[in-house]
């Protein structure tokens, strides 16, 4: 794999940061949720974001 610039890190690490964030921020609001369609909308962002957040770790 060939090498990433010092700026190509710092944007994967805001990028990363960012999904973190809302992953977690994600699965809280699921948690809180009553509504069964809202709960499963907020697992599935939390979900996705975890997912992006593995997929920008690759390239570290």
């Amino acid at each position: 794999m060939s090498q990433i610039s010092e700026l190509e890190l710092q944007n994967l690490r805001h990028l990363i940061g960012g999904y973190d964030t809302t992953h977690c921020k994600m699965q809280e609001y699921a948690s809180c949720a009553q509504d069964p369609e809202i709960k499963k909308f907020f697992q599935k962002g939390a979900q996705s974001a975890k997912q992006n957040k593995e997929e920008l770790m690759k390239f570290l």
